[in-house]
């Protein structure tokens, strides 16, 4: 992994953050740091995925603030997305795109790992068979790969996964494990999820019902 990888830190303080007159959460306060795994749990609907993309910089909290750190040193809110990787079922793929050309164009503006070279990522996601066929025809697992090996390839301190293993079969999970194993252990990893196949590998818990204001 890369010095770029190291020292982040994500500070929560008072954060709240509504819908309308709906408070998803509030009064959330948390420490986020490089090297330890983290899960945000809850049920459907209960605010997993809002907390994550505020904490991605992506949504704006409407009380209190997120700190983003990295070696001690503040980072602003619009620069934080050179930090962070992505991956969630929602995200959309270039479909008319071949999956060689894909990764190409992400590597484009976010760096990969250690340099990798787009055939070694294709090869360790099983997908060489699949490399120059075009991002429509492939299946919704095939998908799943591609968006988890954007995220986890990116040369990036904070990794933030959103039920990562959707549309995975057993041998994807696999693989899933084997990944974060391999390229995560110096990074800040935020898995948002209510499997625990998906968390297993998690040090520290956040649960959002604990947030919500009664």
């Amino acid at each position: 992994d890369t010095a770029k990888a190291m020292g982040m830190k994500i500070q929560l303080y008072n954060a709240a953050k509504r819908y309308n007159e709906d408070w998803i959460f509030s009064n959330v306060n948390y420490n986020f740091e490089s090297g330890h795994r983290y899960a945000i749990t809850g049920p459907n609907g209960s605010g997993k995925s809002t907390l994550l993309q505020c904490i991605s910089g992506a949504v704006t909290l409407n009380k209190g603030t997120c700190k983003w750190l990295l070696n001690e040193k503040s980072i602003k809110a619009e620069h934080i997305y050179q930090y962070v990787s992505f991956c969630a079922p929602y995200l959309e793929l270039v479909e008319e795109m071949t999956l060689e050309e894909m990764l190409r164009f992400h590597n484009s503006f976010k760096p990969f790992i250690e340099n990798k070279p787009v055939p070694e990522i294709i090869r360790e996601i099983d997908l060489e068979s699949a490399k120059n066929k075009k991002i429509n025809q492939f299946s919704s697992g095939m998908k799943q790969r591609v968006k988890l090996a954007q995220a986890i390839f990116s040369d990036t301190s904070l990794l933030l996964l959103d039920e990562p293993c959707t549309n995975l079969d057993t041998k994807g999970i696999e693989l899933y494990h084997t990944l974060i194993e391999k390229y995560g252990s110096h990074r800040l990893v935020v898995v948002s999820s209510n499997d625990p196949v998906e968390t297993v590998f998690c040090d520290s818990q956040l649960h959002v019902l604990d947030y919500k204001p009664h």
